[in-house]
């Protein structure tokens, strides 16, 4: 049985606003899932109702082998890491995490060594008699995970722990951790809006939207299969373009007619694609699959595009580029070796293999 079931959930709050619908999931024992999703989607509202602080309108939520929906917050054998780090200011970093231990009556010994061993496994050992206004953000964020971590509990939930560090911090945090996890071997459920986050750290990825699940996979499977428009386009950065078109075919060969141009789709889409001859669908090319016909030795002639380009983003090892083909507009993610500027004419190349198409009235994927 998974460490963690959530069969058939619900949840209803006042005037009939369903902010989760329907959400049934298993995570395995030591399994690291992610629920991922935009502002609103009800991932939050789903790990607080494992963690008991929401009641379940609807469904079962089983931790263990224990059916929890009527078993408190603090019996539910879970700790969880806030957004806020919700340290005591008065206490010192080694009272803080020795605080919920001494709620639960542990022996001062097995305190010490417990809150020791956390610091330890986090480096925060030289913190210990420190109070949080004397600490930064990450150790502070560090001695939140500790606090969890003494507990040794069954679940770690995590709610956006990492959103109010800036970028350098949250990626050296996204490495402590994965190493964390591989260390303790234990279930972490953790919560994003941040893509990047949820590919880094996630074995298991739960894409939500609307309080529904969309798709659950690995990181390789979301980026390179996703079930429909909207996976497609929260998974990559940039998204991927979206591109309004329709299927024809020319020489008894299939093509994607965007009203700019014309692309041939490569024969091993054909048995896929023939059902929606002469009929509109959404044509999918993520910015990395485009690429500038100068640095491509061989490119189908049926696969280039001329592109103005519109604007031009550097972002370092890579430029954004944004281009137009008459009424048309997409962006491409080429090397940052490549000197661009904004009102040059291009020749760019589709890199077809990676094409997807959506149905136009369902976004769900037809290949």
């Amino acid at each position: 049985m998974p460490q963690v079931s959530l069969v058939n959930v619900s949840k209803k709050y006042s005037g009939d606003v369903l902010a989760v619908n329907g959400f049934s999931l298993g995570i395995e024992n030591g399994e690291f899932t992610v629920l991922l999703g935009p502002s609103g989607c009800g991932k939050s509202t789903t790990l607080r109702m494992i963690a008991g602080l929401e009641e379940v309108t609807e469904g079962e939520i089983f931790i263990g082998n224990k059916m929890t929906n009527d078993i408190p917050a603090k019996d539910r054998d879970i700790a969880m890491v806030f957004q806020n780090y919700a340290l005591y200011p008065h206490m010192t970093v080694y009272e803080n995490m020795a605080f919920g231990l001494k709620l639960r009556k542990y022996p001062k010994d097995e305190i010490d060594k417990r809150v020791k061993e956390a610091a330890e496994i986090l480096s925060i050992t030289r913190l210990l008699n420190r109070r949080p206004k004397e600490i930064s953000g990450g150790e502070k964020q560090r001695v939140a995970v500790g606090r969890a971590i003494v507990r040794k509990p069954l679940v770690f939930l995590f709610d956006e722990p990492l959103s109010n560090l800036d970028a350098k911090l949250r990626g050296q945090m996204r490495t402590e951790l994965n190493k964390l996890h591989k260390k303790l071997q234990s279930t972490m459920i953790y919560v994003t809006h941040d893509q990047v986050e949820a590919m880094t750290l996630g074995e298991k990825i739960v894409v939500m939207k609307d309080g529904c699940i969309q798709q659950v996979a690995d990181p390789h499977t979301l980026y390179n299969e996703p079930v429909n428009q909207f996976v497609a386009g929260f998974i990559g950065t940039p998204p991927m373009n979206f591109i309004n078109s329709r299927i024809i075919k020319k020489e008894n060969r299939f093509y994607v007619d965007t009203g700019s141009f014309q692309i041939r789709i490569v024969d091993d889409m054909n048995s896929y694609i023939k059902d929606y001859l002469d009929k509109e669908v959404v044509f999918g090319i993520r910015p990395e699959d485009i690429y500038d016909k100068l640095f491509v030795s061989e490119a189908p002639p049926e696969n280039i595009v001329r592109v103005n380009v519109d604007v031009v983003e550097p972002m370092g090892s890579e430029v954004y580029l944004y281009l137009e083909s008459g009424q048309v507009s997409f962006v491409a993610k080429v090397s940052g070796q490549e000197q661009v500027e904004p009102g040059q004419d291009l020749e760019v190349v589709f890199d077809m293999s990676r094409a997807h198409f959506f149905d136009k009235n369902t976004e769900k994927t037809i290949i």
